[in-house]
C-alpha cells in the first residue's frame, strides 16, 4: 500500500535556504542589512535583533563555523536571485544541430539548394551535420561520396570549419561543420 504524505512539501516548496526559526544552531555569525558584522550572537538573540528592524535572519553560509546569517528582507532576496537566473539564461546561447542529407547522385541544383541551406544554418549559429546516404550498390562507391563532402568544405571554407573529419558508418557517411567564429 502506497502512501502519499505531504511530510516533505515544505522543503520542496521553499529553495532550501533556512531562516528565521528553521535555524537551529545556538550561535551564529550574525552580518547586518548594511553589510556590518555583528559577531557572533545567540541564535534568539539575532533573531529578535531581526524582528525588531521588521527583516528576516537568513542562513547564507551553512557550511561555515559558527554558520553565516544575515539580516535581509527575503522576500526581496529570492526577487533578485530569480531576477539573476533570468539574466543568466537570457545570455545563455543554445546551438542546435541541424542536419542535411545528400545522396551520392544529387545533381548540381540540388547541391546548390542544400548547399545554400547549410549556409544559412551556419550562419544562424548552429552547427551543421552533412550526411550522404547510400542505398543500394552506391555503397561500393564511397570514393563519390567524400567527394561530395569535400566539396561541401571547399564551398564553405570561408564561414565553416570541420568540427568531425567524414565518418562512414554503415550506408551512411557523416561530417560535422561549425561555424566560424568572428
Amino acid at each position: 500500500m502506497a502512501f502519499r504524505g505531504n511530510y516533505n512539501r515544505d522543503q520542496r516548496r521553499e529553495d532550501q535556504v533556512r531562516r528565521n526559526e528553521r535555524i537551529r544552531i545556538p550561535q551564529v555569525r550574525v552580518v547586518d542589512e548594511d553589510g556590518e558584522q555583528l559577531g557572533v550572537l545567540a541564535t534568539r538573540d539575532a533573531l529578535e535583533r531581526a524582528r525588531d528592524k521588521g527583516l528576516d535572519l537568513v542562513e547564507v553560509a551553512p557550511n561555515a563555523d559558527p554558520p553565516v546569517c544575515k539580516i535581509m528582507d527575503y522576500g526581496k532576496f529570492k526577487y533578485q536571485q530569480q531576477k539573476k537566473l533570468q539574466e543568466a539564461k537570457k545570455k545563455q546561447t543554445v546551438i542546435k544541430i541541424k542536419e542535411v542529407k545528400f545522396r551520392p547522385k544529387t545533381d548540381e541544383h540540388d547541391y546548390q539548394t542544400k548547399l545554400s541551406k547549410i549556409i544559412k544554418f551556419l550562419g544562424g549559429g548552429d552547427r551543421c551535420k552533412v550526411t550522404i546516404f547510400f542505398r543500394g550498390r552506391e555503397i561500393v562507391h564511397k570514393d563519390r561520396g567524400l567527394r561530395m563532402l569535400d566539396r561541401v568544405v571547399e564551398d564553405t571554407q570561408d564561414i565553416a570549419k570541420v568540427e568531425s573529419k567524414p565518418m562512414s558508418e554503415g550506408r551512411t557517411m557523416t561530417m560535422m561543420l561549425a561555424p566560424v567564429k568572428k
